[in-house]
């Protein structure tokens, strides 16, 4: 028969046994969670790099828009203006359906812009009657810090 015989040495080595490889499974746990809290961080720095890159690129850009103004009576105007970060360079207008509201000696005194600074808008003496339509479709084109030139369709309605 064989004799075992457990001596407080081996209780000691064995509790040393079960702390260690406890101790190893935590840490293994721990730098588990690290890598994904610093992936976090590595996603979070690249949005906010990519917004900020964003953000300086809308610096540059002109954001042109229009509608059509009532003074009065059967006074109108149809307004253009500005409402970006950046100033527009050689605004041109376009009716593609079309120009019965605005006389062609107010667009061609007027267009091609050569600037419009921020915030800054250009009115137009428009003729609106009982038989006009109520909607109209105007093209704005410009050129800002953007590689190619700005086209954008605007329905402006009375």
């Amino acid at each position: 028969m064989i004799n075992f015989v457990i001596e407080s040495g081996d209780v000691i080595a064995g509790l040393a046994l079960f702390f260690s490889i406890y101790a190893t499974f935590k840490t293994v746990q721990f730098n588990n969670r690290q890598q994904k809290l610093i992936n976090t961080q590595e996603k979070l720095n690249q949005l906010l790099a990519n917004r900020e890159a964003s953000g300086v690129e809308l610096e540059k850009q002109a954001e042109l828009g229009a509608s059509i103004l009532k003074l009065g009576n059967n006074k109108y105007r149809l307004k253009i203006w500005n409402k970006g970060k950046a100033p527009a360079q050689d605004v041109s207008i376009e009716f593609p359906e079309g120009n019965e509201i605005i006389s062609e000696r107010e667009v061609n005194e007027k267009f091609p812009l050569q600037f419009s600074d921020t915030h800054q808008a250009v009115e137009l003496i428009a003729v609106i009657g009982m038989s006009t339509k109520s909607k109209h479709l105007i093209k704005l084109e410009w050129s800002d810090g953007r590689v190619q030139r700005v086209e954008k369709p605007i329905w402006v309605t009375v």
